[in-house]
């Protein structure tokens, strides 16, 4: 994801393998990320705030594994590696948590959850997923995703709005004028991007920001930073940078982070 300054500061995208979703698997899922089973994982590293629901499974040198669903983090988490673990994370699209896993995306917010229990279509594909090898599961899903769902036009329709109004963030469109070219009100927009996507179409845009913050972070002057990111000026960058990071710009790059804490606990709808 990001080569900071400190080789010290490593996110769990930065250990990642990034895989591109087929064309079957595209319209449900936007990112895979691979992480295979290793001894020299860091003794901490971050999990950076990310608004996408996330499936994730996971594969524990005893041979036990999990599949779990991790909800959009409006924070960032510091961990610490304990054991190689082999972890498959699959991104899903604006819109997909409902149909797949029978919850809007707003009820899964910075929650974990088990896979099997989730009230949706997704909860019976969750044996097959622990089951089978972490490098059959995308073959798997191409063929089972398409059996497993069926969208009504209002909620294919839905998707389309969400897809566009995610795009329109990232190009730093204002959503009143979002609104206006989708023809929608923009507390519908609102409403509608919230119970997608599990945030608000504000907080989506922080942490697209911060995100991007992160890349841009090395040698580059914050101020800098701060210019071409959006920010007004770099106090509004560190800022909303400790609200969502836990900590200033210039102690995160130094390494200067906080102490781990201990894995989320998995809870129930």
């Amino acid at each position: 994801m990001t080569a900071l300054v400190n080789p010290a500061v490593v996110t769990a995208d930065g250990f990642e393998d990034a895989l591109p979703p087929s064309e079957a698997l595209r319209p449900w899922i936007t990112e895979i990320g691979r992480i295979d089973p290793r001894t020299d994982l860091p003794p901490r590293f971050t999990h950076l705030p990310h608004a996408a629901t996330t499936i994730v499974l996971r594969a524990e040198p005893s041979g036990r594994r999990d599949a779990l669903v991790i909800g959009p983090r409006t924070r960032a988490t510091y961990a610490g590696a304990k054991e190689p673990l082999g972890c498959l994370r699959l991104r899903l699209a604006p819109g997909v948590a409902q149909p797949l896993l029978g919850a809007p995306a707003a009820d899964l917010t910075d929650r974990v959850l088990r896979l099997a229990d989730m009230p949706g279509p997704a909860a019976d594909l969750a044996g097959a997923l622990t089951e089978i090898d972490l490098d059959e599961v995308l073959t798997f899903l191409e063929s089972a995703l398409p059996r497993a769902l069926s969208e009504s036009s209002t909620r294919r329709e839905h998707r389309r709005l969400l897809d566009s109004a995610v795009a329109a963030i990232h190009r730093s469109t204002p959503m009143p004028e979002v609104a206006t070219t989708l023809a929608v009100s923009e507390r519908q927009l609102r409403n509608l991007f919230t119970a997608g996507v599990g945030v608000s179409p504000k907080h989506y845009a922080r942490i697209t920001r911060i995100r991007q913050v992160l890349a841009a972070a090395g040698n580059t002057p914050w101020s800098d930073i701060a210019t071409t990111t959006g920010y007004f000026d770099q106090s509004h960058l560190t800022s909303d940078f400790r609200a969502l990071m836990g900590v200033t710009p210039g102690k995160f790059v130094r390494g200067d982070l906080p102490a781990p804490t201990a894995c989320q606990r998995t809870t129930r709808l």
